[in-house]
């Protein structure tokens, strides 16, 4: 009897450290040239002054739900359980799509529309759970005819009672089905001697491109170092870019300004030129809408 008392308890000091570690991660498609993010972070602060606040980014490009999506999927699994992240990239703000808090099977919760930020995250690290924000209960008081800001007024708002441990999970509102909206795109396949895959998003500083073509499967293709790859570029269908690159480990394997491939820092097949911008040079974005095809000569 002792030691089943003992394992509840254990368990019960394990969820509530997962949910009160008191770390707020912020990421919208705000910028800061305003004072919006401010604001979010002085709700949050508001709640407790001991939370711990952090900028995932703020850069995303306005409207931009993949990239957000792609954002959470690069950087929630580095955090610890019981983070909380907030994104907010809403167009449809004040329309019906939901206001969720996913819970992910690694411990760490995101507060987001359900517009497809969701898409990656629900498929990389699992839905634990899924609960709808109660906005009657988890609302910034005095805010009720705001329809324009739910960054501030209910996402940071509910992010912060949840991490300050000023409400449970159960509390953030109703449960939901396991389920997410989700953003159609390429998943990563070889099929017949050919990978396919997503541009998923740019090196943007230097206008790589990652793909989400993870190692296991560029090692299926048995692709070595000093192999040259083929590659052919799409967007929506629309071959945009066809060429050729070596495999390589470093980008000084390659001449100043000649194309490569490369595996980036999440293990995933990428393309680059060595010092110099293959995004912009080639005219090449990322997106669910910009897809790859790959294949040895």
């Amino acid at each position: 009897m002792i030691k089943k008392l003992l394992t509840v308890l254990l368990i019960s000091v394990a969820y509530l450290s997962h949910a009160q570690n008191k770390i707020v991660v912020f990421q919208s498609d705000f910028g800061v040239k305003d004072g919006a993010v401010s604001a979010m972070k002085g709700v949050a602060t508001g709640v407790s002054a001991d939370l711990k606040l952090y900028d995932l980014t703020h850069e995303i490009p306005a409207y931009n739900i993949w990239e957000a999506s792609y954002r959470l999927y690069q950087t929630v699994n580095y955090w610890p359980a019981g983070t909380v992240f907030v994104s907010v990239v809403d167009p449809g703000v004040g329309t019906a799509r939901k206001s969720v808090v996913l819970k992910t099977k690694t411990g760490q919760y995101i507060v987001t529309p359900d517009n497809g930020t969701l898409t990656l995250i629900a498929e990389s690290l699992g839905i634990a759970e899924i609960r709808q924000i109660d906005e009657a209960r988890n609302r910034r008081k005095g805010s009720e005819k705001s329809y324009t800001f739910h960054g501030r007024d209910v996402y940071a708002y509910t992010a912060a009672r949840l991490a300050a441990g000023v409400i449970t999970y159960q509390q953030v509102g109703p449960e939901l089905p396991k389920q997410v909206v989700k953003i159609p795109y390429q998943k990563a396949v070889l099929e017949g001697g050919t990978l396919k895959g997503t541009i998923d998003i740019l090196d943007i500083q230097y206008g790589n491109l990652w793909t989400n073509i993870g190692d296991d499967l560029v090692k299926q293709l048995n692709v070595k170092v000093g192999d040259m790859l083929h590659l052919v570029i799409y967007q929506n269908g629309e071959k945009k870019f066809e060429g050729d690159a070596p495999y390589s480990d470093t980008f000084g394997e390659v001449a100043k300004g000649k194309p490569l491939a490369y595996m980036n820092s999440l293990m995933q097949l990428s393309f680059a030129l060595n010092q110099g911008s293959f995004a912009d040079i080639y005219k090449i974005g990322s997106g669910s809408d910009w897809s790859v095809v790959v294949s040895r000569k």
